[in-house]
């Protein structure tokens, strides 16, 4: 006995909620598959637990793809401020945080619950604990061009969708099924790897495990990027949002350039303080600018010595100026998926259409969100993501 829909979406995060409901709203109906006990984990656990959903600032310079101009027309014809109207019609309180980013007030549940009851509301058959193993396509049937089991039972439909996120998160039930599909139907996949996630220490720099905690403004730089924003030292490594940002513009053995006083020249500084306080400590002067434990541990380690600042010799103060303004930090590596925001690579985008989000050589199979090659700033723009790429998929089958 073999079950009907007509269009699939497997995975109940983000993009998936948000597809089956436009789908409905457009009149289409659609059936979820997710393995979980629940909807929107992923949503839950975002932004602190208060779901960053969005950014004032979509532009798609912020997102990287190796098909560049992919994410231009999805972003173009669902916006930012489409799906915050949609929460404003909710009712659901939210603020603006640094650098145009959206949180609501009261916890990420409002989000999943706003998905929840658009997917009640259009009539949309969510299948949580729904394991779907095998994918087929079917010929010559305008109907049903996939079957597929889920939980050992068939179902039929005319569209799949694979909204399965990436691989970061590992414990809120991420797994690489979506590429495995892409790869079955032939598509190309950029090999995916572990994004916006900390760096950690290589053997020789363990000694910054002591600021474990310790958070401080930083421009951390590399060939392609600047970002100034926080950083944290954390017990495995660097973290914080300017560390995020600039992990997504990283390649293994490439070094990070620090800036410590991105706002301050320590230089300028320290020759205005020997002007009017020629008497004072080295440390008593960095520990105004920089925490405190940094500078102890600084001189702990010899990497500073402390004495009059009257008596720096030129040679001190240049090696002084490198410390603080370009820290050469070379990341061991990251983190990994367990503490990753996002997965970087996936579903090849040159293979996919940039306004529907079809598959351009499998007619009836779709890919949104995180599954595919496209990764976004920290600061909402990969819910943006999830949300444009699903509504435009959801106006592409209404559409055909």
């Amino acid at each position: 006995m073999s079950h009907y829909s007509e269009n699939i979406i497997i995975g109940a995060g983000a993009a998936g909620l948000f597809c089956a409901a436009q789908l409905g709203k457009l009149g289409k109906q659609a059936t979820i598959f997710d393995n979980g006990k629940k909807i929107g984990r992923k949503i839950l656990m975002s932004g602190g637990g208060f779901c960053n959903f969005t950014n004032m600032e979509i532009t798609s310079g912020r997102y990287i793809s190796q098909n560049k101009h992919f994410v231009k027309s999805a972003l173009k014809r669902y916006t930012q401020w489409d799906f915050i109207a949609l929460v404003a019609e909710y009712g659901i309180p939210y603020h603006e945080k640094e650098l145009g980013q959206l949180f609501c007030d009261n916890g990420a549940e409002n989000i999943v619950k706003m998905l929840g009851t658009e997917c009640d509301k259009y009539g949309v058959s969510i299948q949580l604990r729904s394991e779907v193993t095998d994918v087929e396509a079917v010929k010559n049937d305008p109907k049903v061009r996939f079957k597929l089991k889920v939980n050992a039972v068939e179902w039929q439909c005319q569209n799949l969708i694979i909204a399965t996120g990436g691989l970061s998160m590992p414990g809120l039930g991420a797994s690489p099924f979506g590429y495995q599909i892409a790869e079955q139907f032939g598509l190309n996949v950029i090999p995916p790897r572990a994004s916006l996630v900390p760096f950690t220490w290589r053997e020789s720099e363990k000694f910054y495990t002591a600021l474990s905690g310790i958070s401080l403004d930083v421009a951390a730089t590399n060939q392609h990027k600047t970002f100034t924003h926080q950083m944290l030292f954390t017990h495995r490594g660097l973290s914080g949002p300017a560390i995020l940002q600039i992990s997504n513009y990283w390649q293994p053995g490439e070094s990070i350039h620090l800036d410590l006083l991105p706002y301050n020249d320590i230089r300028h500084h320290l020759d205005e303080m020997r002007q009017s306080s020629p008497k004072l400590q080295l440390k008593t002067v960095l520990s105004r600018l920089l925490p405190k434990k940094l500078v102890e541990l600084w001189l702990e380690q010899g990497l500073i010595q402390d004495e009059v600042i009257a008596n720096l010799s030129k040679v001190r103060l240049e090696n002084l100026e490198n410390l603080i303004h370009n820290w050469q930090f070379i990341p061991n590596g990251t983190e990994g998926y367990r503490t990753a925001e996002v997965t970087m690579g996936g579903v090849d985008t040159h293979e996919i259409s940039s306004k529907t989000m079809e598959a351009t050589k499998i007619k009836g199979l779709y890919f949104i969100g995180e599954v595919l090659d496209v990764v976004g700033w920290l600061g909402g723009y990969n819910f943006q993501w999830a949300w444009s790429s699903a509504a435009v998929c959801a106006m592409g089958i209404a559409e055909g």
